[in-house]
């Protein structure tokens, strides 16, 4: 007998849907109704206005968005822009600004600004390719096979 997660895909739809309502309505967080998130993802509770995430956003699993930075007595806003994918067990520093169409590596951690349409990854990230469209979610759009 095969057991298959895909039975609970509609509840875990559900579960997002109120934990973003929950970001949104109780902590006054600006998430887009369109981004998706790991249920694990961290945004920044102690700064939570602070946190903005655009449309058609995928933050994974362990990904940290920060607002604020207790050492420096720094409370700021953290932007990312529409069309990102965040990767997992990535962190966001508070005050940057990430670009529309850009894509955070896995275990990237953002200090500085990234460029619009950019692909980022390192301690601290360094960019690794920049100029590169996106579609919804960060994803690579389908490569056209006339071209190979």
């Amino acid at each position: 007998m095969s057991l298959s997660l895909n039975k609970f895909r509609k509840l875990r739809r559900v579960v997002v849907k109120l934990k973003w309502y929950y970001f949104t309505r109780i902590w006054r967080m600006d998430l887009h109704p369109s981004i998706e998130f790991s249920l694990s993802a961290r945004f920044d509770k102690t700064n939570p206005r602070g946190v903005h995430v655009g449309e058609y956003t995928y933050v994974a699993f362990d990904a940290a968005i920060l607002s604020h930075d207790r050492t420096r007595a720094l409370h700021t806003d953290t932007w990312i822009g529409r069309n990102c994918f965040i990767g997992a067990r990535s962190i966001i520093m508070p005050g940057v600004t990430i670009g529309d169409e850009c894509i955070v590596g896995s275990g990237a951690v953002v200090t500085k600004n990234v460029p619009p349409r950019s692909i980022v990854a390192g301690n601290p990230a360094t960019i690794i390719k920049s100029g590169i469209p996106l579609s919804r979610y960060g994803s690579l759009p389908p490569r056209d096979k006339t071209a190979d």
